[in-house]
């Protein structure tokens, strides 16, 4: 009877069912020999393979033929002979293959069979067709290139003994194992240097040559010689003499660990990193003896291609720098380094829903991993899990035996955990998708021994069996005066319930019992971000019960200490409320309502507890400052026109009169705006900022009578329209640049058509612009920035990244603030198209990047990146007749612009950019939007009904970032008069005019300069 396996090997592959799979797979992994085949190569066998036996003496194929079939060798052997003459007689017997071995490849190539293969005794084999063979080699290069015997290898080495071989090879993988197992952090991360970085590295050798020739020489060292070397430190001196883009030591050796780390550059012992020591390192060029000294031509083209290659380094640098740290040994890395990787992993999808403790331990574990060639197999499903890993670069397929790739997974994601929580097999194989994947890796004992230690760390506070409070142990050292370092633990909150929470912070944290430890973030966190999880409401009816509530243990005068204690945390509570939230507090009719009956309360303790009287007068303080601030009985409401908020055709007079010191707007500001019908007949209507949609269709349908079911959208200039639900408000200030309010029945938004005006203006302004200094324009470019940041509140960040709706708040001065990014954005676009004149657009564009520099002098990020982004939009990056004769000193400068806006990374280069920078700043607002985002979707605000304070954290410190911008007040002296005098310049600023319909632009640049053919 037919062994059950080998009848399913006999079925055509398309036949074989996944049950079949398995019994052929069952089998042939338990035959010893074939222990060599890799896993996943073996079950792709198993679809493939046809079962074959043969008797003694039988010619599997004669040398001379055409291969038709690859075999595996399952039992038995075979004899392998050559002849020179081509006659059986003059045969000679080169080996004898046994089971396990492979043979066959050259069915690859049709070449003819390169020796006889006769079997000695009695064989099985496993045939693979040519057809199905040459699809195996495509899929698995790597894992089939160490099962082969190849026979032409073979001539010539009839005294050989075929297991001498095997034993060399074993050796020498052996060999390249245990080296493998010691990574070189010196050695190269890629195959081979890319095109690019070769080019830089040329250029920096020649200029090198030609500029700095002492530094390219013959050193001695401990009586040995190096050969055309220089040395770290004096090629960081070097680097940073060449632009000024490179302004830190740091920032160079990033640099030139860029090139040494794909081998450009290398270590003359290859055995350390780039460092600014004195350390020898010199080209590869140099290294490999085929270095030749430049010609006078070669020399004056790297010359001019200089500072295109140090831009080029600069983009790089950063993450060469990271990956050095990384690949150091984790008890080799500085607190300095540790910063820089715990920054990193901040950043990092996989990582997002973390705890701080836990991502600290895991910047002094992690290990960078770095794979050159595509295809290549990081574990197999069944392997024992060692490792779990975190994609930094590149992208790998998930492949599940039975069902081919399952999905691909990019950088941010992680994989490889499961295996190490559960203790059990690789649940999938992984292969590299492309070319030079990095990786993060955190091994198994590291893993458990994290986990362990937060387990450890982790206090769970519970009230009826529930918990109520999650606590981190952090242990702390303290200076004591006598020079003594006594250690012990703080407590930081992870989770718990608001009311806890509340408790726990009022016990903690106020009265001078707040801990003396400068990282100690919980009471700024929490008022910062109660309005997530304890709208202030709640907060206030909290605190009431909390000032209001009894002691009853303990002595008489122990109560009497309690309560005083008590009542004075709660009032600090109050005043640090005030002191963090600022303005949002005091226009909050409950909190005053709260503090009102807070006074009350305080000002008949204080018959009992005398020293109350200090905290009362500062809680009446704040009414009095309320009080002072509220509208006397002359004033009116405020009133904003639509035309002003969206700096559009405001008059002279009241621009001067209404925006030269810009106010925050409320929710109760009313605002003068028109809503359009399709046939473009208007209303206008006066409302409350905070009214809603609904509220806005009721008062618009009335006046316009439109009848029932009535939807209010915006009509974009390029015709999309955005719906708006009737749940949201203050929409007037969420419209596009040339945005248009519509209202219409339902089944009539098909009919709504943008009106003529949105189409921007017909004219750019450049000869006006000629007349206005550049200076001039950053200053009032920077001044009404900075008006517009100063009103964002904190709040209007949460409120836009968790959703209005949730808070029914307003967040008009973001909106705002967000808006003149845009409109700068458009405006540099708009002038440059609108320019008809080749050399005033040369001229134009001079001007853009002269106040781009302005810009990012005054510390005025979001304008700086505005404008870089605005040359860089395609309307204008296309105009290369423009471009070409722009002198190349401004080409530089943009080229250095470009590089802060890089995205790689996660904004790398900018982060470190404003990192260097002190208060006044202002920031790139969409990226603290885009942080704020990625924390909130990457992690959950609760955990098992307790907030995730954790979360807290993370969206407090962006908020952190935004006051830490706006610390200091702004300063600026104001430039000289020119031809138009300040209000002129000043209004055209607030006032800018622009097309923000990209095909518009796009089509206007091709009538610039067409498109050439």
């Amino acid at each position: 009877m037919v062994a059950e396996w080998i009848a399913c090997l006999d079925k055509r592959p398309a036949d074989r069912t996944g049950e079949d799979l398995d019994i052929i797979y069952s089998r042939l992994k338990d035959i010893k020999p074939l222990e060599k085949f890799h896993p996943l190569l073996l079950q792709q066998i198993c679809y493939y393979g046809y079962y074959e036996d043969l008797d003694k003496g039988v010619t599997l194929f004669r040398q001379g033929d055409i291969g038709t079939n690859w075999y595996t060798v399952l039992s038995g052997s075979l004899q392998v002979t050559l002849s020179e003459t081509g006659l059986q007689k003059d045969a000679v017997t080169l080996c004898v293959l046994g089971a396990g071995t492979s043979f066959g490849e050259s069915i690859l190539t049709n070449k003819p069979r390169h020796a006889t293969v006769i079997t000695q005794d009695f064989t099985e084999l496993i045939r693979v067709e040519q057809k199905d063979f040459k699809i195996l080699w495509e899929r698995n290069k790597q894992l089939m290139e160490g099962v082969f015997t190849p026979l032409n290898s073979l001539q010539g080495t009839e005294n050989k003994r075929l297991g001498d071989i095997r034993r060399d090879r074993s050796k020498t993988s052996s060999t390249s194992s245990e080296l493998d197992d010691v990574p070189n952090p010196a050695a190269p991360i890629t195959a081979v240097p890319s095109d690019k970085l070769l080019q830089v590295g040329h250029i920096l050798r020649t200029v090198l040559l030609s500029r700095a020739p002492h530094m390219i020489r013959d050193r001695k060292y401990h009586l040995r010689t190096y050969r055309r070397c220089m040395v770290g430190s004096e090629m960081v001196d070097w680097l940073m003499q060449q632009s000024s883009l490179v302004h830190m030591r740091n920032q160079a050796v990033g640099m030139w660990q860029g090139l040494l780390e794909e081998g450009v550059v290398v270590h003359v012992c290859h055995q350390h990193q780039f460092k600014d020591k004195y350390l020898f390192y010199r080209f590869s060029a140099d290294d490999e003896g085929v270095g030749v000294a430049p010609t006078a031509a070669d020399r004056k083209d790297c010359d001019e291609m200089l500072q295109e290659a140090i831009t080029t380094l600069a983009k790089i640098g950063p993450d060469a720098m990271m990956r050095m740290i990384l690949r150091k040994p984790p008890h080799e890395r500085t607190p300095e380094d540790l910063e820089i990787i715990y920054e990193e992993l901040l950043h990092i999808k996989a990582l997002s829903h973390l705890s701080t403790m836990v991502k600290r331990e895991l910047a002094s574990v992690l290990v960078f991993e770095s794979h050159p060639k595509c295809g290549t197999v990081l574990f197999n499903q069944g392997d024992e899990g060692k490792s779990w890993y975190i994609i930094l670069k590149g992208s790998v397929n998930v492949v599940i035996y039975g069902k081919g790739i399952v999905c691909t997974l990019n950088e941010g994601d992680d994989f490889g955990k499961l295996a190490l929580v559960n203790d059990a097999p690789r649940a999938a194989t992984i292969i590299l998708q492309e070319d030079n994947c990095h990786f993060l890796r955190v091994d198994k004992d590291d893993f458990n021994r994290i986990l362990r230690d937060v387990e450890a760390n982790t206090v769970r506070l519970k009230e009826h069996g529930q918990n109520v409070l999650v606590l981190e142990k952090i242990p702390t050292n303290v200076q004591n005066q006598d020079g003594t370092i006594h250690s012990h633990y703080k407590y930081s909150v992870m989770a718990g319930t608001a009311e806890k929470m509340l408790e726990h912070l009022l016990e903690t944290r106020m009265d001078g019992k707040r801990e003396e430890v400068s990282s100690d973030r919980f009471l700024e966190d929490f008022l910062l971000t109660h309005v997530i999880f304890m709208p202030s409401e709640r907060l206030c009816r909290a605190l009431v019960n909390h000032y209001h509530s009894e002691a009853t243990l303990g002595t008489d005068q122990e109560i009497a200490d309690y309560m005083l204690s008590h009542k004075r945390s709660i009032v600090q509570f109050v005043l640090a409320w005030n002191a963090i939230i600022g303005e949002v507090f005091t226009d909050d009719p409950v909190v005053i309502s709260f503090v009102k009956d807070l006074v009350q309360s305080v000002e008949e303790d204080s018959g009992v507890y005398p020293i109350l009287r200090e905290d009362l007068e500062a809680l009446e303080s704040i009414l009095q400052s309320k009080s002072s601030s509220l509208p006397t009985e002359n004033t009116t409401k405020r009133k904003i026109s639509a035309s002003l908020i969206l700096s559009r055709k405001a008059s002279k007079a009241n621009l001067l009169e209404n925006s030269w010191k810009k106010k925050p707007i409320r929710g109760s500001d009313e605002i003068i705006f028109k809503v359009y019908c399709a046939d473009h007949t208007y209303s206008s209507l006066r409302l409350p900022m905070n009214t809603t949609v609904a509220q806005v269709i009721e008062h618009a349908g009335d006046k316009l009578s439109l009848g029932d079911d009535l939807v209010l959208c915006e009509v974009k200039s390029m015709g999309e329209r955005v719906i708006f639900k009737e749940t949201d408000l203050g929409v007037v200030t969420r419209l596009s640049l040339n945005g248009r309010l519509f209202i219409t029945p339902r089944e009539h938004i098909d009919a709504l058509t943008p009106l003529p005006e949105q189409d921007g203006p017909p004219s750019g302004t450049s000869t006006l612009l000629e007349m206005m200094s550049t200076k001039e324009l950053a200053y009032y470019l920077m001044q009404y920035d900075w008006e517009l940041f100063v009103c964002v509140h904190e709040y209007e960040l949460i409120y836009q990244v968790f959703g209005r709706y949730k808070f029914q708040k307003i967040t008009a001065n973001l909106d705002l603030f967000l808006r003149h990014f845009n409109e700068t954005q458009y405006w540099v676009v708009t002038e440059m198209v609108l320019c008809s004149n080749s050399s005033k657009r040369v001229q134009l564009l001079r001007k853009f990047i002269k106040l781009a520099a302005h810009c990012k002098e005054f510390q005025n990020v979001n304008s700086f990146l505005a404008i870089v982004m605005g040359l860089s939009n395609i309307a204008v990056s296309r105009l290369s007749q423009t471009w070409e004769k722009l002198p190349n000193k401004f080409k530089r400068m943009f080229a250095e612009f470009e590089t802060v806006m890089d995205p790689s990374r996660n904004h790398r280069v900018y982060r470190l950019t404003v990192a260097k920078l002190s208060p006044p700043i202002i920031p790139f607002m969409p990226l603290l939007m885009k942080d704020m985002t990625f924390t909130h979707e990457g992690n959950k605000t609760y955990y098992e009904s307790l907030i995730n304070f954790e979360k807290m954290h993370m969206i407090a410190q962006t908020l952190r970032t935004v006051r830490f911008c706006r610390s200091q007040q702004m300063e600026l002296e104001a430039p000289p008069l020119t031809v138009k005098s300040s209000p002129d310049v000043r209004s055209y600023i607030r006032n800018l005019s622009v097309i923000d319909n990209q095909r518009t632009l796009t089509h206007l640049s091709h009538k610039l300069e067409p498109r050439r053919t």
